[in-house]
C-alpha cells in the first residue's frame, strides 16, 4: 500500500505505507490519514532529523546480511533474482524531510490519506 503527502509547499512525496510507519509512528501520527500543521512540522523536523542520525549510527545487522547472501550462491550469483539493494532510513526521509522544510518556510500544512 501507498501513502502519498502533500502539501502546497513542495512536490508529492510517495512511499510504501510500511516505510512511512516509522516516521509517522516517532510523529505520534495515524499512518493511514492525517495532517501535521505549520504549527508541527518545526518538531516534526526535529524528531526525524534525530531519528535519521541515530540509524546513521548503528550499521545494518549481520541478520539482513545474511537473509539477503541466503538468496545467493557462493558466488553472489542468481539466475532468477537482482540482488536486493539496501535503502537506508536516512535515504527514505530525505524526500519527506525536503516536504516538511518547505512547508514549515511557507507556513503550510502536510497532509496524507484524505
Amino acid at each position: 500500500m501507498l501513502i502519498t503527502f502533500t502539501s502546497k509547499a513542495a512536490a508529492e512525496v510517495t512511499m510504501y505505507k510500511e516505510h512511512a510507519r516509522r516516521a509517522l509512528e516517532l510523529l505520534n501520527k495515524d499512518v493511514n490519514r492525517g495532517v501535521l500543521t505549520f504549527a508541527e512540522t518545526a518538531n516534526a523536523i526535529k524528531v526525524l532529523e534525530a531519528a535519521v542520525a541515530e540509524s546513521r549510527i548503528h550499521p545494518v545487522s549481520e541478520d539482513v546480511v545474511r537473509d539477503v547472501d541466503a538468496h545467493h550462491n557462493e558466488n553472489g550469483d542468481d539466475n532468477e533474482h537482482e540482488k536486493p539493494e539496501p535503502v537506508s532510513f536516512s535515504a527514505r526521509m530525505f524526500p519527506l524531510l525536503e516536504m516538511l522544510h518547505a512547508a514549515h518556510k511557507n507556513q503550510r500544512d502536510v497532509v496524507w490519506g484524505v
